[in-house]
């Protein structure tokens, strides 16, 4: 029976300033890298043997990862996919969300964080904050990189890189961890879960707070939970 474990990278610096990061590369605050150790010594409780490590291209997600593995005492490279990247919040990219809220009221904000099919406007390419201008995606065609996304792109990007390269590792009974984000967590979740479109609007998930799930034969959830108790989300599958 494999193991695949989800980890939302620790408290980074713009969750610390409460701004919309998405596609943005900031690093993990002290706390961040607390939460990111404490982690892998949750992991390392399991006592079971980890075959593959998968994060998303971002340094938060990387360096989550990164002290997992050193916790773990595991130095293999692991396999970095944009498509696990966070959902591209376009044009709030970099804003604080408590003066957007102020701006544009707390429901639309809440309406663009938690809608299933809604995104904000596009961000500009000319932005310092566009992909296209991040050193880190100069390799991935220009074509695959968004302005902006809803829940539902980032569903459909991070579920095809799951049934692609993911799904068949468990399916030989690989145990496989994934550093990511809230969003791309989010959308495994709901593809994992079976959850609705609007349920999904419900799902909150911790930073820095291992996801246990255990899958049988025909990928079905035998069993999941968090790994910190005291720190667990709600989620909604029961």
């Amino acid at each position: 029976m494999p193991h695949l474990i989800l980890v939302r990278h620790g408290q980074s610096e713009w969750n610390l300033e409460k701004r919309f990061t998405g596609w943005v590369d900031v690093d993990l605050t002290s706390l961040g890298k607390l939460e990111a150790c404490k982690s892998g010594e949750d992991i390392k409780e399991l006592k079971i043997n980890i075959d593959y490590f998968f994060s998303s291209f971002q340094l938060r997600a990387i360096n989550t990862l990164k002290l997992i593995q050193s916790t773990l005492r595991d130095s293999r490279e692991p396999i970095k996919a944009w498509q696990l990247n966070e959902r591209h919040y376009g044009a709030l990219t970099g804003l604080n969300k408590d003066e957007m809220k102020k701006k544009l009221g707390e429901d639309k904000i809440h309406t663009f964080r938690r809608s299933w099919n809604i995104k904000p406007e596009p961000l500009s390419r000319n932005n310092p904050y566009h992909p296209l201008n991040i050193e880190a995606y100069k390799k991935i065609p220009k074509l695959k990189i968004p302005d902006t996304e809803s829940l539902k792109d980032t569903y459909e990007r991070v579920i095809e890189y799951y049934s692609s390269d993911i799904q068949n590792k468990l399916l030989e009974n690989k145990n496989i961890v994934i550093s990511a984000h809230g969003n791309s967590i989010r959308a495994l979740c709901k593809f994992l879960f079976k959850l609705d479109d609007k349920k999904i609007s419900l799902l909150e998930i911790p930073t820095g707070n291992p996801l246990l799930i255990n899958l049988n034969s025909k990928q079905e959830i035998t069993e999941c939970r968090y790994l910190n108790k005291d720190r667990a989300k709600d989620l909604l599958i029961f």
